[in-house]
């Protein structure tokens, strides 16, 4: 294992992830974790992230100084060399020129940490102070224009620091850069693979389950759907897999998902229709934030009284991924029995939170994960191809997908639309080029012409976006003729609609959802 102690760095995750894609398995702690904690870990080595603050700022977030002492490799970047800096004694000051954005490293000193790290690299920098005088043992690996001591190390006591984000895909010979860290001064071993985690992954929920019952609330997204597969190859029929269908999904996606489950991998999902009682709670509502909770309200209601019906369960199974852990406290204890009790439905969206008198211990086996590795568990236990590569879909559908009032008419033109839209890009072989694509509704109507009538019809927005993963995201470079296509398709086939436009805004400053 390696560690990441967190100083808020927008990148923490981002080394976490680097450090698996090296088959090594990586954790995100507090900057607060003692030098003790870490040690009952038994880490192999130790990366202290960047952050926001300067060191020399009142209140600046200081790990244990007893981590120094450990005899644990540490790595530490940006904020987190110059806190080691600090620490053992060195000088860090506002440099005369901040540095952001690319710099070409030059390498004074290629072995260790920059064994086969180019001479004249490009590397992300990201700051504006810099380490005057470092602590005795300590000498200079490499530096750039602006920086004298870019990398740095005390090889003895096997403790370096790099002023720049080598995590970032900016730096070249980042990731040359991570794996010599991992492997040649960490010494670990390429043993975090999707083959051993299932494995252990199916041990650790029969022992936890034993012959108990698990309910999980199945949404079709990767997620869920990978969590079902994984229980039901570890705990067989023990497993019940609910599928509530708020009338808010994609065009055919609740009978296919049925059809997936059910017939296909018989994996036994109990279909719950809900679509009339979550239509009439939508009546007359047009605030976006009153839409999600109501139906978030609303599902927990219609979960409950399912959960009832098919019952007693003991256990719920959740897909909470990694980042739910780091980004939340798991503060939602049993102050009697220890267990985590479920608050919310992660594989659902995080729709709702569920009632505190419905009590479930939780199961929970991807919560070491990233998405990406997620995607990786449902290739390797046989998910098939259009659930793994499947775009991501809202917990509340198509209903924030309509700006305004959801109704039976609004809900089945976007509907249709939305096919349109997803069945043109898969005809041109171009679906998985996007993060995302669909259509939304406007509340408004604008005039046209067809077939020598004057129609008032509905225009439809088109929302195609490229991204990495959905914090920030770039309306993708469709050509005109694909577009042309899907808009000809679209009001040609989708009664009520007569014009359709191009949402060209980016994340930020928009968002990819309207609503």
């Amino acid at each position: 294992m390696i560690i990441i102690l967190d100083f808020g760095s927008q990148y923490s995750e981002l080394i976490a992830r680097r450090i698996r894609e090296t088959q090594v398995y990586s954790e995100v702690l507090s900057y607060r974790t003692t030098a003790a904690q870490i040690q009952s870990l038994n880490p192999k080595g130790i990366i202290l992230s960047g952050g926001p603050n300067s060191v020399y700022d009142k209140g600046a977030p200081q790990c244990d100084p007893a981590i120094w002492h450990l005899g644990i490799p540490i790595l530490g970047v940006c904020y987190g060399m110059q806190l080691m800096v600090k620490q053992l004694g060195g000088t860090v000051e506002k440099a005369e020129l901040a540095e952001y954005g690319k710099a070409a490293l030059y390498i004074d000193d290629p072995t260790d940490l920059l064994t086969n790290v180019e001479d004249g690299s490009t590397m992300w920098m990201s700051h504006a102070d810099s380490c005057s005088d470092l602590p005795e043992g300590f000498s200079i690996l490499a530096h750039t224009s602006n920086t004298p001591c870019a990398t740095i190390a005390d090889h003895n006591r096997r403790l370096f620091g790099v002023q720049f984000h080598p995590e970032v895909v900016h730096s070249q010979g980042g990731i040359a850069l991570i794996r010599n860290f991992v492997y040649h001064i960490c010494a670990c071993e390429p043993t975090w693979t999707t083959e051993a985690f299932v494995e252990e992954s199916i041990r650790e929920i029969r022992a936890r389950v034993g012959e108990k019952r698990v309910l999980l609330a199945l949404s079709g997204g990767v997620d869920s759907s990978t969590l079902a597969f994984l229980l039901h190859e570890a705990i067989g029929d023990q497993l019940t897999c609910m599928f509530i269908d708020q009338g808010f999904m994609r065009k055919g996606e609740p009978e296919r998902l049925m059809e997936i489950f059910n017939k296909q991998f018989h994996i036994s999902v109990v279909y719950v229709n809900g679509r009339d009682r979550f239509l009439e709670h939508m009546k007359g509502v047009t605030d976006p934030e009153e839409k999600r909770r109501i139906i978030g309200h609303e599902f927990i209601r219609v979960f409950e009284e399912e959960s009832k019906r098919l019952g007693p369960f003991d256990y719920l199974a959740q897909g909470t991924l990694y980042p739910d852990v780091i980004e939340s406290a798991d503060s939602n204890v049993d102050p009697k029995t220890g267990e985590r009790v479920a608050v919310k439905i992660k594989s659902h969206h995080n729709v709702g939170g569920l009632p505190k008198d419905l009590r479930f211990k939780l199961v929970e086996p991807l919560r070491k994960l990233f998405k990406d590795e997620v995607r990786k568990v449902a290739k390797a236990i046989g998910l098939p191809e259009e659930i793994i590569r499947r775009h991501p879909f809202p917990g509340p559908g198509l209903a924030i997908r309509i700006i305004g009032e959801v109704t039976i008419e609004r809900l089945e033109i976007l509907r249709e639309a939305d096919y349109v839209v997803r069945d043109e890009i898969r005809v041109q072989g171009i679906y998985h080029d996007f993060w995302q694509a669909f259509a939304v509704l406007l509340p408004v109507r604008s005039v046209g012409v067809m077939g020598d009538t004057r129609t008032y019809a509905h225009p439809i927005v088109l929302r195609l976006i490229t991204s990495e993963d959905g914090m920030t995201a770039d309306w993708a470079r469709v050509p005109y003729d694909i577009l042309e296509k899907i808009s000809n398709r679209i009001v040609n086939e989708v009664k009520g609609v007569n014009r359709v436009v191009y949402d060209i805004t980016s994340k930020p400053p928009g968002t990819i959802e309207w609503e």
